[in-house]
């Protein structure tokens, strides 16, 4: 028997997946469960008319994360703060600190866990900061910091 799988089953097949599968196990186990449905011909053009219209969503997604990497590559953000002998801050500047400034300065609202930091940053200077936007899609944005 032929079934979609509605969910990931281990062994058996990902989520979407058209399978054929023993009778029993379909009527038995897995359409009782809701984890497949029978591949009938509405079905399966359902099935494809969904792969289609995420597709585009994806699409559209890499798109404006692409545009939004170039608008965050031409930005600077400077920090002030105080700082002591040999150029080492009182405090540090974050990934939150970060994208609370691209929020504030420039109205971009991105999470701080997309900002890869190693460490916060504790001595004066500029530095690039990659920032994940997607998968495939990495941005660099220019922090300064300079004493009060």
């Amino acid at each position: 028997m032929k079934v979609i799988l509605l969910k990931d089953i281990k062994g058996t097949g990902k989520k979407g997946d058209v399978m054929n599968v023993s009778d029993g196990y379909a009527r038995n186990y897995l359409i009782p469960r809701a984890l497949a449905k029978e591949a009938t011909e509405g079905n399966i053009n359902t099935l494809k008319a969904q792969k289609a219209s995420e597709k585009k969503k994806n699409e559209r997604e890499l798109k404006e994360a692409k545009e939004l990497g170039d608008k965050i590559s031409n930005i600077t953000l400077k920090f002030i703060s105080k700082a002591g002998d040999g150029g080492k801050l009182f405090g540090s500047i974050t990934s939150k600190d970060i994208a609370a400034k691209l929020k504030k300065d420039h109205k971009i609202n991105i999470d701080k866990r997309k900002i890869v930091l190693d460490s916060p940053i504790k001595e004066l200077g500029s530095r690039y900061v990659e920032v994940k936007l997607y998968p495939e899609v990495v941005g660099k944005v220019k922090i300064e910091v300079i004493s009060q």
